[in-house]
């Protein structure tokens, strides 16, 4: 039944775009054209740092908190920045020191205070990435792991669709996010399709409150047409 739902919405191209932060994409552009100019190797190495820092910041609630505080002092933005450094070149593979494009990269949004769109940052720059690539990661957010078989399908569906054709590689990633209740969301590129019972819920709860207020519209005006009648007849 998923499968088919996700057949559909693949097939008639009705996909919603995901909101995303402009800000966030300004920056990732600027960060992506910068390490770019500079060589593909330099673009991997940026990529390898930016994906340690979104890793540190999920394992390291402080340091999630210290992105997210934009009442900081220059000073403590400052310091908190060398600790996130320090930690994302002790995760690194070569144990290098984090890169100049980088560390501007984030120097402007401390001095802009604009480190709470880190994470949409990364995720705007490894999408410029992989399409660089001619790589197709493609999401799916459901409130459990997803069964092999399960996985499965959906790959073979998603690999016949237009945008997996045009790619040279296709990646997909299963995220598990409770809050979702059932079925999956699907990103890949700028789309997404929902088929997730939180929607399904949110839906049914939009459809519920306009049902009471209507009610309680009708039940106002009776009680109005009530009160007129009575006064008329006194």
């Amino acid at each position: 039944m998923l499968c088919s739902s996700f057949r559909s919405a693949t097939a008639s191209l009705g996909l919603g775009r995901r909101a995303a932060s402009t800000i966030a994409q300004k920056y990732s552009h600027a960060v992506y054209s910068a390490a770019l100019s500079k060589s593909p190797q330099t673009l991997t190495k940026v990529q390898s740092e930016l994906n340690a820092i979104s890793n540190t910041l999920k394992d390291v609630p402080d340091l999630k908190a210290f992105v997210s505080n934009p009442t900081l002092s220059a000073k403590d933005r400052s310091s908190g920045l060398a600790v996130l450094y320090a930690r994302t070149e002790s995760s690194l593979l070569k144990k290098e020191p984090v890169s100049d494009i980088t560390k501007n990269l984030f120097a402007v949004l401390s001095d802009n205070g604009r480190l709470g769109e880190t994470q949409g940052v990364i995720e705007g720059f490894n999408e410029l990435v992989a399409k660089y690539k001619g790589e197709l990661e493609v999401v799916v957010t459901s409130a459990a792991p997803l069964p092999k078989d399960l996985s499965s399908r959906l790959e073979t569906i998603l690999k016949q669709s237009q945008t997996a054709q045009q790619a040279k590689s296709l990646k997909i990633t299963n995220k598990v996010n409770p809050s979702v209740l059932g079925g999956i969301v699907v990103n890949f590129g700028d789309k997404s399709i929902d088929l997730s019972v939180s929607s399904r819920v949110n839906k049914l709860n939009n459809i519920l409150q306009r049902m009471f207020y209507l009610f309680l519209h009708g039940l106002v005006a009776n009680l109005l047409h009530r009160i007129r009648i009575d006064t008329r007849m006194s």
